[in-house]
């Protein structure tokens, strides 16, 4: 019987009026006529022709297979229509969506005539209609028991319809949609969301499942792509093995760019999957079904808890469940170690690859800023070693460049000019991002002094200017020359300022981040510590990855409270206190920027902590030389210093700090333009005893000229 069959191509020619016209129709077209001619071979065989109510419905059916087939028996499709589907010829530029589905699901004959039947009422109103009338509750469905009558001869025995739905892998894995809380044969038989529109070729996903659009950004990352770990996933990809690769780096968006550019790389198609709440059981079984169908791995964010969900310590009960899914699955995430689902317990039954994103070396960065950014190609390895982001990051940063710097002014056309683009411009793009997502406790401030404003010993000033070139020039050093490889905390600088207050700390902080040309991050203390069990911790978390986001200059001013000496052990509180303190630790020393601890009391500070600063620096109260000069440097040349006024005797009798000289300054020459005179000596005088009192300190009357 089988030699007899038609060969099924993709046209067909039906005589009409003496005349042959060539039909173009696909494969699942095809399927369709041929079920609807079994539908109208069942109806003939169970219901009378004379009954008015099956009339239409049967010439509908008929009409629907002999457009089709002409007047071929049905007969002739009674045989396994696997071999058929999947060998059908297609014309160019078609798909077989119908035979990647039987091949990718591994259908059997039973299940694609339940996928054929349920698909009727989604191919057009007139098999809706069909269906409501033979359906016991109206609805406009087939029923199982409707395709156990149609089977029958084939199957000989229902159970094989039970056994189907019922297999745990059909389960898990079902392409069907039926209501359990009828009888099994009444029940009501209906595809999943957006696969019948996938099979006709509209590829667009269910809303439900929040899939993304996602092109990876694959410069710079040549040398990633070669090392040996990232060339055995790539492979696995490349065959579509089935495992599970959580990859985990500083931010999310880093590590679903990497994962995408893992999948361009192996020549996989791939979708982002943004986790959320309407991402249950059943909506990621319908991902998994459609990632399966289109050879598509996914890409999945996995959702952070929130604080107080991570306090009570319990994930969402939810369980990522993959066991069933035979293809490959990526989950991103960034440090962070509490997530809504419990992703971990899915890799029960299959492989489970970690890979930790790191950095990428200093060639790859001056690649990545080289390519995207051309028109600074002579400041390259100034930009890689102020800025090592990722090439997503880069490429967004370029783009906010190229608009910043986009001149209307002088072009009366549509065609605006491209004004000059400099660092000044990427490090105004780089804090414009900065700005919109800070975290919590931190302030952002945008640096204005410079060096000629910053009044300190010769020691001292080398110091902080032997700080901001090694930062300038770690690439040097560190990846050219080879110093310090495979050597934790090599990269970045830390300090420690100490010394009273008012003598310069937080100036000096804003002096270095601005000659780096980035922004100045100060940490509030009061908004990162927290009482709460590892809340601290995440607070810290938040504050760094914003900090090298931004690769601001971070500073944390009164860092004692912070970095104090670690105590003994003596209850729950100290326990947690001093993980906090090994956190940070260890959080700094993974820190790539400039992070500046500035406290009153070197003492105070935990010596573990000092053996990883690349520079302490101590700042003294001034001698009369540097009192002079910062006199002279916050009075300004403008202002209308009377006669008697000699800076260099305020130098010789106030031993005062340059806070309280700053502050003695401006408030001498507010009296001065309240008196409506000009400043004066007695002026002076006054907002120096006001300062000393603030101070706490004694005051020696100085005897009026």
């Amino acid at each position: 019987m089988a030699s007899d069959i038609p060969t099924v191509n993709t046209s067909v020619d039906l005589p009409v009026n003496n005349q042959v016209y060539r039909v173009e129709c696909s494969v699942l077209e095809k399927e369709v006529a041929i079920m609807a001619g079994r539908l109208a071979a069942l109806l003939s065989q169970r219901f009378s022709q004379e009954i008015s109510s099956i009339t239409l419905p049967l010439k509908f059916l008929d009409f629907r297979y002999k457009s089709i087939f002409g007047d071929t028996p049905i007969e002739y499709w009674s045989e396994d229509c696997r071999e058929r589907i999947v060998s059908a010829k297609v014309n160019a530029g078609q798909k077989n969506h119908l035979s990647q589905l039987i091949h990718r699901l591994n259908l059997s004959l039973p299940q694609i005539d339940m996928l054929l039947m349920a698909g009727l009422a989604e191919e057009h109103e007139g098999f809706a209609d069909i269906f409501r009338s033979l359906h016991p509750s109206g609805l406009p469905r087939p029923t199982m028991g409707l395709l156990a009558q149609l089977t029958e001869a084939q199957y000989e025995q229902r159970n094989i319809l039970r056994e189907i739905i019922s297999t745990s892998k059909n389960k898990y894995l079902s392409i069907f949609i039926e209501d359990e809380e009828q009888p099994f044969f009444t029940r009501s038989l209906c595809l999943i969301d957006g696969l019948w529109p996938w099979l006709h070729g509209i590829d667009v996903w269910p809303e439900v499942l929040s899939v993304v659009d996602y092109l990876a950004v694959m410069v710079g990352l040549d040398h990633w792509l070669e090392e040996p770990e990232i060339k055995n996933i790539t492979q696995h990809l490349r065959q579509f093995s089935t495992f599970s690769l959580l990859l985990t780096g500083e931010h999310m968006n880093s590590a679903v760019n990497r994962a995408a550019a893992l999948c361009r790389h192996a020549g996989v198609n791939y979708c982002l999957v943004q986790l959320n709440e309407n991402l249950k059981k059943n909506a990621l079984t319908l991902l998994q079904i459609h990632c399966l169908i289109r050879n598509v791995v996914p890409i999945i964010q996995l959702e952070l808890l929130s604080s107080s969900e991570a306090e009570k310590g319990n994930s969402n009960n939810d369980v990522l469940d993959f066991t069933h899914f035979f293809a490959p699955a990526i989950f991103c995430s960034d440090n962070h170690q509490h997530y809504k689902h419990n992703y971990i317990n899915t890799f029960d039954q299959r492989p489970i690859q970690c890979l930790q994103i790191k950095t990428l070396n200093t060639s790859s960065l001056r690649s990545i800023w080289r390519t995207l950014l051309p028109e600074l190609a002579a400041d390259t390895d100034q930009l890689a070693a102020r800025y090592p982001f990722e090439p997503d990051q880069v490429q967004a940063i370029c783009a906010d460049v190229r608009h910043l710097c986009v001149d209307y002014r002088n072009d009366n056309s549509n065609n605006p000019t491209l004004s000059t683009i400099s660092l000044s411009s990427v490090a105004t793009a780089v804090r414009s991002r900065s700005g919109t997502s800070l975290a919590g406790g931190l302030q952002l401030i945008h640096p204005i002094a410079d060096w000629s404003q910053l009044i300190l010993p010769q020691l001292q000033l080398s110091q902080l200017r032997d700080a901001a070139n090694r930062l300038s020039l770690q690439s040097r050093v560190l990846d050219d020359w080879k110093f310090l490889v495979g050597k934790r905390g090599a990269r970045g600088v830390r300090m420690l300022f100490s010394g009273p207050p008012g003598t310069g700390k937080t100036l000096s902080a804003e002096v270095m981040a601005k000659a780096l040309g980035v922004e100045l991050l100060q940490v509030d203390l009061s908004r990162v510590v927290s009482k709460w069990v590892r809340e601290t911790e995440k607070n810290l978390a938040d504050v760094f990855n914003t900090a090298e986001s931004t690769r601001a200059v971070l500073f944390f001013d009164e860092a004692d409270a912070l970095f104090g000496k670690r105590t003994e052990v003596s209850d729950a509180h100290d326990r947690y206190a001093n993980l906090e303190t090994s956190y940070l630790l260890s959080r700094l020393e993974r820190y790539d920027g400039l992070a500046i601890l500035a406290t009153n009391y070197r003492q105070n500070i935990d010596t573990a902590f000092c053996r990883r600063l690349e520079f302490i620096v101590e700042f003294e109260e001034p001698g009369v030389d540097e009192r002079l000069k910062l006199w002279q440097c916050h009075i300004p040349d403008t202002a209308p210093l009377d006669t008697d006024v000699n800076l260099s005797e305020l130098a010789m009798l106030f031993p005062i700090v340059g806070g309280h000289i700053r502050n003695a300054a401006v408030s001498a020459a507010f009296l001065a333009a309240q008196d409506r005179r000009k400043i004066n000596r007695q002026h002076f005088m006054i907002s120096i005893k006001r300062e000393y009192e603030k101070s706490g300190k004694a005051y020696r009357e100085i005897p009026r000229r």
